[in-house]
């Protein structure tokens, strides 16, 4: 099949073969590695599994990072909507909740899938799970909607960057949240042209986000941002769920991120240099973790 290299591309893909995003990628991934699709599944059925554990470990059971810096917080979550007090609702709780988990779970050297990257690990497992929970979906539904927001991805990647040390957190937290928010719309049954306008909405919504690590690690404010991520998806897609377009394409949308990111100065591009990371509180953290006290 042909190879789509641009949202428009894949659209155009999409509608000429009357599929989904996920088929899109099921197909591609068939033809790319020579494999069935029962097999195919069955790797991908491998990552949910590992996300759906890395997703409530840390609601179990406090979680803490080798440094201390975070820890216990999906903890917190998890107890507070046990109480049926919340505002945002059970949904988005959860997905908070299982977006730091899967965080704390990668700070603390566990199991997690990196998806697009370690450092964003917590936003899809905590939209794809959360969503799939409210929505009733099956494990295979809850698998398509992982390869509906692999089509995303990779047009990302082709197009842009995944990496927080070339352009931002945006490029990381910015594209899981809007990997996750295409996969959701097709949760819900919507169509790719839905699925990319809620792509690029999360994508505009983000830019300019810096990847700014207190101590040079992947903890604080990366998995807060990740718990955001996650409600900016869900958000994201209820909003085009209702007839809500982006009037920005989903490639320009991209293209602008990229150049948003190259634009950012060294200091804010993973490098610990800038932003929180060297702020009063943000250079104490890190003397406490190097042991310069």
């Amino acid at each position: 099949m042909d190879i789509a290299r641009s949202g428009e591309e894949l659209l155009k893909i999409c509608q000429e073969e009357n599929i989904s995003l996920s088929e899109y990628a099921i197909r591609y991934e068939i033809e790319d590695k020579g494999i069935s699709r029962e097999e195919l599944f069955e790797k991908m059925r491998k990552n949910l599994h590992v996300m759906i554990t890395s997703a409530n470990e840390g609601m179990e059971k406090e979680v803490y990072s080798v440094s201390g810096l975070i820890g216990g917080d999906a903890y917190k979550l998890k107890k507070y909507l046990e109480k049926g007090e919340t505002l945002t609702g059970d949904t988005m709780v959860l997905a908070m909740a299982m977006a730091l988990s899967s965080s704390e779970v990668n700070a603390a050297m566990g199991k997690i899938v990196a998806c697009p990257t370690a450092g964003s690990c917590g936003i899809l497992p905590a939209v794809i799970l959360a969503a799939g929970k409210r929505l009733n979906k099956t494990e295979d539904e809850m698998i398509e909607g992982l390869f509906a927001s692999a089509a995303v991805g990779m047009i990302i990647g082709m197009n842009a960057t995944l990496a927080g040390a070339e352009g931002g957190c945006q490029a990381e937290c910015g594209s899981a949240s809007a990997m996750g928010a295409a996969a959701v719309v097709e949760m819900m049954g919507g169509t790719p042209k839905m699925s990319l306008d809620a792509g690029a909405i999360v994508l505009k919504n983000v830019l300019g986000l810096v990847c700014d690590p207190v101590a040079g690690l992947v903890e604080i404010p990366c998995a807060k941002r990740n718990s955001s991520g996650a409600i900016s998806a869900l958000c994201t897609a209820d909003l085009v769920m209702a007839g809500v377009e982006s009037k920005i394409p989903f490639d320009d949308a991209v293209s602008a991120m990229y150049k948003v990111g190259k634009s950012l100065p060294a200091s804010l591009r993973e490098t610990a240099l800038g932003g929180v990371a060297i702020t009063k509180a943000g250079l104490m953290l890190k003397k406490k973790v190097y042991g310069e006290e």
